[in-house]
């Protein structure tokens, strides 16, 4: 198990990998980009299992597939340690948006 992750957009783990499967279930293959788009990702016990951006003070996850409550758990804590560091002046609630389809 490793804990859940926020990454940025093109961030080098999800690119310099010649084999994605070791980050990439391969039923999520091709959802972090759009064209030459990249999303912001989560990570989840190391592996690609969603999506997530900042609106106007919420921080949005779109997971892939159903989160456990402790996943959800440690997704929200992680979140708000993130969000601390990021913009410790500011207030944003977390919400889990609908999951994206394939």
């Amino acid at each position: 198990p490793a804990p859940p992750r926020f990454l940025p957009e093109f961030d080098n783990l999800l690119l310099s990998h010649a084999d994605r499967t070791r980050v990439v279930p391969p039923e999520y293959r091709g959802r972090s980009w759009q064209g030459n788009f990249a999303y912001c990702t989560l990570l989840v016990d190391g592996f690609l299992a969603g999506l997530w951006r900042l609106e106007e003070h919420a921080l949005v996850i779109e997971p892939f597939g159903r989160l456990t409550g402790v996943q959800r758990d440690e997704v929200t804590a992680e979140g708000e340690r993130m969000l601390r560091a990021m913009h410790p002046e500011t207030s944003y609630d977390i919400r889990f948006g609908a999951v994206r389809a394939a």
